[in-house]
């Protein structure tokens, strides 16, 4: 009987070949999946500066004024000792769960009352992904005088 060695098989060249292009097409999908999760970053980021908004609002209802520069953010957490003094400050605070939400990069929002940009109330920001002043895209400063601009 004559067996023929005919085994079916893929050389060492056509698999390097699939894995290469496995990988291009995994870098290019996840190029674009990254770029999704930074616009729904900032999207949450303008979401959180808009309830932040809407505390800080609540407490100068129920104090006439906002919280000074110094008393920050802080102020919605904490009564503040300095003045001014809230004068109406509820038990537990203005936030759920008595803890300042951090931006979607995990830093703190930035306060500053009466505001650069908007001086008759305050200005609350994001400095974005980058942590820093300025920037372009994901990495430019997400504030409440800040149009509505999606990032390309």
């Amino acid at each position: 009987m004559d067996r023929s060695d005919n085994r079916a098989g893929f050389t060492l060249i056509e698999i390097m070949a699939v894995v290469l292009i496995i990988g291009l097409l995994s870098t290019i999908v996840g190029a674009a999946v990254f770029q999704q999760v930074d616009k729904g970053r900032v999207t949450a980021t303008r979401a959180q500066i808009n309830s932040l908004e809407g505390v800080l609002e609540i407490y100068r209802m129920d104090n006439a004024r906002f919280p000074t520069s110094e008393q920050g953010l802080q102020a919605l957490v904490t009564a503040s000792s300095s003045e001014p003094v809230p004068r109406n400050f509820p038990a537990g605070g203005y936030l759920k769960g008595g803890r300042l939400p951090v931006d979607p990069w995990g830093e703190p929002y930035h306060y500053e009352a009466p505001g650069q940009n908007n001086p008759e109330s305050f200005d609350l920001w994001s400095f974005g992904a980058d942590g820093a002043p300025g920037g372009e895209g994901v990495d430019a400063d997400i504030g409440n005088w800040s149009d509505a601009e999606s990032v390309n």
